[in-house]
């Protein structure tokens, strides 16, 4: 959504949108269409209507794709507007090697985001063909990208390590932190009873496991004052336990609320009042609700990883996502009016800095302007192939991910 309004912001000539078809090749859209998906999706993410008209918006481009519309504009402004980048922000399509190549065929220089290599390094938590489908994303990565930008280090020096385990290398990497849009939020009085809420996607990886197990605990233990529990974000993948423990654990009814996917402002305002929000991640390649609570002046219990590291600095408290009793502890302290180590972590807190979106796009424009430099312009862009022996075969990385 930031690329999308930042881009949509600049002149014309500056930007062609593009989408996918389901056959694979890339096409240009219409630029006033794609802005009226961006202003209906922003009103549906942000405030929870708008959603008909942008699927209805996004239907259209479908049909508009399907009748194989804007294929050939696309490649033609790719060699007018020579140098050109394709600039691709998200993992889908990046392991379809081949209808980039085509763009490339055509003169575009590919610059692709990478958020994580979770799918590989730790492929116990995602879908079975997940792995596989990263590892070909990362040969993609690898084979035909002019240069790379990553959401923070980790991811940096996970995708270095992953790809120099083939004897590859990769063209210039910029590290370029994701910013902070923080939506409007509605004053509410002060809650009646301490919360605490955990912000992401249900599945194994955020670790809500732990988190609900110890609230049953606090319960049937007979803790004076259990706080509440919101759980915030939409159902996911692999968590029948998790689900389990939502929708069947009585000693949670009461103490632990399931809100699912609420809109920005609704969940930045719930944020806002809770007393810590709780993100006991296993593993991660960014961390964002981490910065966006912080953002909102809110105190954070977090895994200690490196990206969280990153994004937060030395105001969270890191905790092992593995110790149940520390996170306890932490929890009831942070629960209490008194509490110290929340009153600490406010103080840590005034001195942080929110990453903002115009850092991040500084970066990447030095990126692009760095790989579209005269010197970095050679003739006509080789065809690219992936020979048996090629730096980083899709199919190695693929059968290194199925036998893990």
């Amino acid at each position: 959504m930031a690329y999308a309004r930042r881009w949509l912001s600049r002149p014309v000539a500056d930007c062609t949108f593009t989408a996918q078809s389901i056959w694979g090749w890339f096409a240009a859209l219409p630029r006033a269409e794609v802005a009226g998906l961006i202003a209906a999706l922003d009103l549906a993410w942000t405030r929870g209507s708008g959603m008909r008209d942008a699927r209805r918006i996004a239907g259209g481009l479908q049909l508009y794709l399907a009748a194989g519309r804007g294929r050939a504009l696309l490649h033609r402004r790719i060699r007018e507007a020579r140098p050109s980048v394709f600039l691709l922000v998200s993992h889908r399509a990046l392991d379809r090697a081949g209808c980039i190549s085509a763009l490339r065929d055509s003169g575009a220089l590919f610059v692709p985001l990478i958020h994580d290599l979770i799918p590989l390094t730790h492929p116990e938590y995602q879908r079975p063909k997940q792995a596989a489908r990263h590892a070909a994303r990362v040969a993609t990565t690898a084979a035909l990208s002019a240069a790379v930008i990553v959401n923070s280090a980790a991811t940096e020096r996970a995708l270095v390590a992953q790809v120099s385990r083939h004897g590859a290398r990769l063209p210039p990497i910029t590290v370029a932190p994701l910013g902070i849009h923080a939506p409007p939020r509605t004053a509410e009085a002060a809650p009646a009873e301490p919360y605490f809420v955990i912000l992401g996607t249900v599945e194994p990886r955020k670790n809500h496991q732990l988190l609900l197990h110890l609230w049953r605990d606090m319960v049937l233990r007979g803790e004076t004052q259990v706080p509440r529990l919101l759980v915030i974000g939409r159902r996911g993948w692999e968590n029948e336990n998790i689900l389990d423990l939502l929708d069947r654990c009585e000693a949670l009814r009461g103490t632990v609320t399931e809100l699912g996917p609420l809109p920005d402002d609704r969940a930045a305002t719930l944020l806002a009042g809770a007393r810590a929000l709780l993100f006991p991640s296993f593993a991660e390649g960014y961390g964002l609700p981490v910065a966006e609570a912080l953002a909102a002046g809110v105190p954070v219990i977090c895994s200690d990883l490196p990206a969280l590291r990153e994004v937060g600095g030395g105001v969270p408290d890191y905790l092992d996502p593995l110790d149940g009793m520390a996170w306890r502890r932490a929890i009831l302290d942070f629960a209490r009016p008194d509490s110290k180590r929340r009153t600490a972590q406010l103080a840590r807190l005034v001195r942080w800095q929110a990453p903002r979106w115009d850092e991040h796009f500084a970066l990447v424009d030095a990126l692009l302007e760095q790989v579209t430099a005269p010197a970095g312009l050679p003739g006509p862009l080789p065809e690219v192939r992936q020979p048996a022996r090629a730096p980083l075969p899709a199919a190695a990385l693929e059968a290194e991910a199925s036998a893990a």
